[in-house]
């Protein structure tokens, strides 16, 4: 008998062989990167498409069955559920360099077994076997490391259906051509998908996937409760509340995403930035920076074959011209007064420690017992030398500092409040008609260069002119609907609600009124906590 073992799987005879199977569940989203949902929850519960032809058990059965019909030992099963072995992902090579690959971790884990000649339980490891060519990969890449390890390891790779034969030349002549035939037919599929997905789009029609929340299941009527929580909160938000407080209220009172999860800053913003809320059709799509590698996903706005948003076939849960303001409030990235943190206490990293100019934060630090204060009580204290962020010199008691910034805080907002009812927010925004001539201006350069009338050089040049125009003063228009809004409805009345708000909400409202407050050494026995505080408030609040 030869001990070649691929000699012996090519003779069919596996008396003596332990062999593992390789079970890969093909099944892929019908939908996915279209609208609705952030991208890490795309496709996690979509309809599947139905493609695969056998399940987990089957394939498992089926390869038992076929080994040890020929006196061979089935030891071991590598699982690789809802994988696709065609579908390319971003990766970065150990050099650094981004690029594109089929991302199967399970699959090379068992060549990397079949090499060593151990499955990862221990026993000993001899050859693998799949249903057909069509489980063991659709990437010729891939292809190539099953080859590799017949070859120069020999080991065998068999499969049930005789369409795949890595154990002679031949079989592996065929068996790139079937791959390449077979990685052709899944792009001719993930096209046509791609093409059904861009009609959707263009007809405003939503896509699969789990219902956005604020709608029902049909992803067209609105979900009244849920539309109206909405509603209050980019009211709030336009008015200055904070992204965190609204989510800390959300959880207080027990709402789920529609997935029922808890919400976050992340899932809460990405509902809101969807402009899918205020009537329009919307996608998600990827930017990859060239000179950092990293990609980035944002949603935005379809637009028609004449440049203009598509309107979706759903209802609208608020006018476009509140979802600008909103989107202006809320911002692109990070902001003062997000209340996006892990803090306990009010004024932690707010207050300054200023003795000889130190400047290092202060921190809360509860009250010893040979203090006999009240349980719960605690101080502000500078961090000390030792430590090596502070002087350790300045501390001050914190309950009484809270209730004094506090005060500070409030006054800034009332402040405030009457200057924006004193000013006069006009009726229509004065730079509407610039706007407009830019926008028919770059159309009509668009126009020019399908015509040739442009070169190319000129073309780019005066757009990116046009474009950054176009930004500036959509910049400005949003900043005064956002102020139009705010100056329609009701002020936030901080002196009245602040004992009826969250904490991350307080603390989104002390961030966004102060840029931080110097706190100065008791020079004196006794020296009022107020004489010993600088606050520097912001020139703005940011919400206005």
């Amino acid at each position: 008998m030869s001990d070649d073992l691929v000699q012996r799987a090519h003779w069919g005879d596996l008396t003596g062989l332990n062999l593992a199977g390789l079970v890969r569940l093909s099944f892929e989203p019908d939908c996915g990167g279209d609208e609705d949902e952030a991208p890490e929850q795309q496709g996690k519960f979509a309809p599947f498409t139905g493609r695969d032809i056998k399940g987990r058990d089957e394939q498992e059965k089926d390869a038992r069955g076929f080994v040890e019909h020929r006196r061979g030992t089935y030891v071991y099963t590598y699982e690789e559920p809802d994988t696709s072995a065609w579908k390319r992902k971003r990766v970065r090579l150990p050099d650094g360099r981004i690029t594109y690959r089929v991302v199967r971790p399970v699959f090379e884990g068992a060549l990397e077994d079949l090499k060593k000649g151990r499955t990862p339980d221990g026993h000993r490891l001899d050859g693998l076997i799949v249903y057909d060519i069509d489980r063991l990969t659709r990437d010729n890449r891939h292809l190539e490391d099953a080859i590799e390890v017949v070859e120069n390891f020999r080991r065998p790779i068999i499969d049930i259906t005789g369409t795949l034969d890595l154990l002679t030349d031949n079989g592996r002549t065929v068996a790139r051509i079937m791959v390449a035939t077979n990685n052709k037919q899944s792009a001719d599929t993930a096209r046509r998908v791609k093409r059904k997905h861009q009609a959707l789009q263009q007809a405003g029609i939503p896509a699969g996937g789990r219902r956005p929340y604020g709608w029902k299941a049909d992803k067209r009527s609105l979900e009244p409760a849920e539309a109206k929580n909405i509603r209050e909160a980019v009211q709030r938000l336009i008015k200055g509340a904070g992204v965190r407080a609204i989510v800390a209220d959300w959880n207080r009172k027990g709402l789920t995403t529609p997935a029922g999860s808890q919400w976050t800053n992340a899932n809460l913003k990405s509902v809101l930035r969807n402009p899918r809320i205020c009537g329009y059709r919307s996608r998600w799509v990827s930017d990859i920076d060239p000179e950092t590698g990293q990609e980035n996903k944002r949603c935005e706005i379809v637009l028609d074959e004449k440049g203009k948003p598509v309107r979706g076939q759903f209802e609208p849960i608020i006018s476009v011209t509140e979802w600008e303001a909103l989107t202006d409030a809320i911002g692109s990235g990070p902001a003062p007064g997000t209340g996006h943190n892990a803090r306990k206490y009010l004024l932690s990293g707010i207050l300054r420690c200023d003795k000889n100019s130190c400047g290092a934060p202060l921190r809360a630090q509860k009250s010893p017992p040979s203090r006999n204060k009240a349980p719960g009580y605690f101080y502000y204290v500078c961090p000390g030398k030792g430590e090596g962020r502070g002087c350790g010199g300045t501390r001050l008691a914190g309950p009484e500092t809270d209730e004094l910034v506090i005060k500070l805080v409030i006054s800034k907002y009332e402040e405030e409040a009457a200057q924006r009812q004193a000013e006069t927010i006009p009726a229509e925004w004065d730079k509407e008609e610039e706007l407009a001539r830019v926008r028919e201006d770059r159309d009509e350069l668009k126009k020019a260069r399908r015509a040739r009338q442009v070169t190319a050089e000129r073309y780019f040049a005066d757009l990116a002119e046009y474009d950054a125009d176009e930004r500036r003063l959509v910049s400005e228009r949003n900043k005064w609907l956002r102020a139009t809004f705010a100056a329609q409805g009701e002020p936030v009345n901080l002196g009245q609600d602040w004992d009826t708000l969250t904490f991350p909400a307080q603390r989104g409202y002390t961030e966004k009124a102060l840029l931080g407050v110097l706190v100065a050494p008791a020079a004196a026995p006794n020296r009022p906590i107020r004489d010993r505080l600088s606050p520097l408030f912001r020139e703005r609040i940011a919400w206005l």
